[in-house]
Parts: structure tokens; C-alpha cells; sequence
């Protein structure tokens, strides 16, 4: 059984030193990895990255992140990844990373993701070219999702997961307001996911959502933002077995 700990939108700052690092040294008792699903900062500033670098650093398990929307407010992204991977976290964008521990191999394609809403009632790429842009900016992340996925169907992966920050389907973002949904997620991410094919998908960024959703293609999709979970992480189990049967096996 492979075992997933998963969890989004902790929003470090000063102030929060300390509070999840009890919680990530219980890791090795309950999971095999740990999947941050962005928003690990308030302000997306190299001192706030320190506190989350700092909450991870030389954890008992692999951890892998993708950034959020928070973590690009300050204009300093790469800085604010560079800063988790010398705590020695795998952070992704249109990427993915395989972790091997010589019994399973775990495989995680990750991007931030982006808006612009779901099937018939989403943004187009027409009219003014900021539009076109944000439209662009949501494709490429999805085409980055998706060609990584591929990748790891080449590496004999025993499971794949989608972590991304942004969400792929509506569903899990129920009980937020409608009017923002198309600022919460897109439909292209869950078309590159089932394309590509996954195992499970996890995300953040819907504060008011719902847990629980499921991609067209039938992948189960996870809302793993800190207030929709309620504790510092979930654990997800996957067995490790021909991955037709993955799906339908994810808690």
C-alpha cells in the first residue's frame, strides 16, 4: 500500500514557525511522501519560504511541492523555490519527479495550474490580448501537466498523482461562490490528467470547497487545502498494482 500525505494553503509567515513541524515528524509512521499543493507562503517573500523550508527540512520522507498563487505575490517565485529545495523539497512546474525506495516507485507530475473556469462556461482565447494571455498562461500549465504524466508512464511508476494548486474540476470547489469558480481551477487541467492518466490528483487554493471530486475520465481529485481538511495533512492509500485499478482505490 502506498501511502500519500497531502496538504495546501498552510500560509506560513513568522509568526507560524513551529506549528506544523510536530505534525511532519510523525510522517514516516503514516506515509511514504509529502505533497504540497502551493500557497505554502502568505506573500510568496524569501523570508516567509525560510519558515516553510525550515518546517522541512530533514523530514523522514520525500517532499514535493508546487507553488501558488500566494507564493508568486512578491514577484519572486524562483527565489521562493530555490529556498524550499535547499531544504530538500522537489519543486515542480510542468514537471515531474519520480521516488524510488526500492520497494514502490512514486510518481508526481506537478504545476501551479491556473483559472479560467469549466466546460461551458469558461474563458476563451479571443478578444483583447491580456485575455488571450490568461487563457495561454492556463493551456500551458495544463500542456505542462500533461506532458509530465506522459513522462511518467515511461518510468514504470507503480502509482502517478497530479499535484497541482489550482483546481481541475468544480466539483471540489462546492461551497465556494459561483462567481469565482473560474478564478479557482480550470477544465483543461483535468483534460491534460485524463489524457495522460492518473492515479489521483490533489490541489489546494478552494478554502471553502469540498474534499471530494472525481475528473470525467473517472481519476479521483482531492481538495487538500489546509481549512477543507482541517489538520495538517491527509493521508491518501494507494495499492501498488496495475494502475487500471488505482482510481477506484483512492481513500
Amino acid at each position: 500500500m502506498i501511502r500519500i500525505a497531502a496538504v495546501g494553503d498552510i500560509h506560513m509567515g513568522p509568526d507560524s514557525q513551529g506549528v506544523l513541524r510536530p505534525a511532519f515528524e510523525t510522517l514516516p509512521e503514516c506515509a511514504d511522501v509529502l505533497l504540497l499543493a502551493g500557497d505554502l507562503t502568505r506573500h510568496g517573500t524569501p523570508e516567509e519560504a525560510r519558515v516553510v523550508a525550515r518546517e522541512i527540512h530533514g523530514l523522514a520522507v520525500p517532499v514535493v511541492a508546487v507553488l501558488g498563487n500566494h507564493d508568486h505575490h512578491d514577484d519572486r517565485p524562483d527565489e521562493v523555490s530555490d529556498i524550499l529545495r535547499d531544504a530538500g523539497a522537489r519543486v515542480l512546474e510542468g514537471q515531474s519527479t519520480v521516488l524510488d525506495d526500492g520497494r514502490t516507485r512514486i510518481g508526481v507530475a506537478g504545476t501551479k495550474g491556473f483559472g479560467g473556469g469549466f466546460a461551458g462556461r469558461c474563458a476563451g482565447e479571443f478578444g483583447e490580448r491580456v485575455m488571450k494571455e490568461f487563457v495561454q498562461h492556463s493551456r500551458d500549465c495544463a500542456d505542462g501537466l500533461r506532458t509530465s504524466l506522459e513522462a511518467l508512464d515511461e518510468e514504470g511508476c507503480d502509482v502517478r498523482v497530479a499535484l497541482t494548486h489550482f483546481s481541475p474540476v468544480p466539483e471540489t470547489l462546492a461551497g465556494e461562490p459561483l462567481e469565482i469558480y473560474p478564478f479557482l481551477g480550470s477544465y483543461l487541467l483535468a483534460e491534460a490528467i485524463d489524457t495522460a492518466g492518473a492515479d489521483l490528483a490533489v490541489h489546494g487554493h478552494a478554502h471553502a470547497g469540498t474534499e471530494h471530486g472525481m475528473t470525467s475520465g473517472g481519476v479521483r481529485v482531492r481538495n487538500v487545502a489546509q481549512p477543507v481538511i482541517g489538520r495538517a495533512f491527509h493521508v491518501y492509500h494507494l495499492p501498488a498494482r496495475e494502475r487500471s485499478a488505482l482510481g477506484a482505490a483512492a481513500g
